[in-house]
């Protein structure tokens, strides 16, 4: 199964160990972004096809070793994402939140972490979760519905999924909050889409962590749809410049650039540990797949959308400055296909020898001393699953 790109390109060879300043480019800004004229202003090391620019404010010198993880994670976090929802096509899950083209977002600002710093995701951040080390499959189980999370946060500084929308990240302000009244040299992240940044309690955050010099770095997603609504209808300004408006600073990156996404959460990071307050950084990427396995994105936008975003593939873009640079060969590619092969068939044994949810479990511990219509919904599916063949659905 080929999992580095969900598009063809062809690309131009360079010779090794070039690098161009974004001012060289014809799709760059007087600023150094690297942007087009019909792209947002953002930063930008890494283009569409595969050149290696640079920025004034963030600027970051990679090993060829530690290029080549980047592209490792970004292709084996895409790889257990097609299988879960693989998985939940076949009646495996309950329900997925696919990142595929959110790669780059999400292990740029993961491999920007200190151990010691603490994630507070939403439901989709899976990128995120192998950065810090959470057994994959143990993210699956409560979308089985075995579990309510499966991973002790504490293990390694990384909660639980949070479904309600945007509640984590008044979470992550008080921890951040917490940590620094008890002097601890760390930062705290959040992890939030566009959409969830209509949500008062996102708003909330931002003043809070404000007023309190909070070290806590705020990462939106925008993947330009929450669920159905475009951006176009979540925002009338830039959602990174809404930061302004609460007193510090915010930055739009490439989303699908997983090496301004490392070195502007780097940067963000380091800012809250010294005490300068909260960031809001804005990764504009966009989200390839379904919102969920239960949505179907053809209802709402367009094929030729999709087509424009699959040519800034973040793992292709990676691959082909890997391969100009001579920085990876054939062999490590072979070798990262066998070991992504291997990883897909683990999720799979692995899901099939969970136990099958108990259907019956939700109506449990719902009010601690019962009630009358759980007690009548309780009974009206049960004899629903009773009236299937064997007396339960399969």
């Amino acid at each position: 199964m080929t999992v580095e790109s969900t598009a063809a390109r062809k690309t131009t060879r360079r010779s090794s160990g070039t690098k161009r300043t974004a001012s060289a480019s014809t799709s760059t800004t007087k600023k150094a972004t690297a942007t087009t004229a019909t792209e947002p202003e953002l930063v930008q090391l890494l283009t569409p096809e595969g050149e290696r620019v640079q920025h004034p404010e963030y600027d970051i010198d990679l090993s060829a070793e530690e290029l080549r993880g980047l592209y490792r994670d970004m292709v084996l976090s895409r790889r257990f994402d097609a299988e879960a929802t693989a998985l939940q096509r076949q009646g495996e899950l309950g329900l997925w939140a696919s990142l595929l083209g959110q790669e780059a977002a999400q292990i740029g600002s993961g491999r920007a972490l200190r151990d010691d710093d603490y994630v507070f995701p939403t439901y989709r951040e899976h990128a995120v979760a192998w950065c810090r080390g959470v057994d994959p499959t143990n993210l699956l189980g409560m979308f089985r519905g075995v579990n309510n999370g499966g991973w002790d946060p504490n293990t390694n500084n990384f909660h639980l999924y949070t479904i309600v929308l945007g509640s984590q990240t008044l979470h992550a302000t008080g921890y951040a909050m917490g940590i620094a009244k008890d002097g601890a040299d760390s930062a705290v992240i959040a992890y939030f889409g566009d959409g969830a940044s209509s949500q008062g309690d996102v708003n909330e955050s931002f003043v809070f962590s404000a007023v309190y010099n909070a070290p806590v770095v705020f990462f939106c997603q925008n993947n330009q749809w929450a669920i159905s609504e475009p951006i176009e209808k979540q925002t009338r300004v830039p959602l990174y410049q809404r930061a302004r408006g609460f007193g510090f600073p915010g930055v739009r990156v490439d989303g699908n650039d997983v090496l301004a996404c490392l070195a502007v959460t780097r940067s963000a990071l380091e800012r809250a540990r010294r005490g300068e307050g909260p960031t809001l950084i804005e990764a504009y990427t966009y989200r390839m797949a379904a919102h969920t396995t239960s949505d179907d994105p053809t209802r709402y936008r367009r094929d030729a959308e999709r087509e424009e975003w699959e040519a800034k593939d973040p793992i292709q873009r990676l691959k082909t400055y890997l391969e100009n640079e001579g920085y990876a060969d054939a062999a490590f590619f072979e070798e990262l296909e066998t070991e992504s092969e291997a990883l897909g068939k683990h999720v799979r044994e692995v899901v099939r020898a969970m136990p099958v949810p108990d259907h019956m479990a939700m109506f449990d511990n719902v009010y601690a001393d019962g009630h009358a219509l759980v007690d009548e919904e309780r009974a009206q599916f049960a004899a629903y699953q009773a009236s299937f063949e064997g007396g339960e659905a399969e």
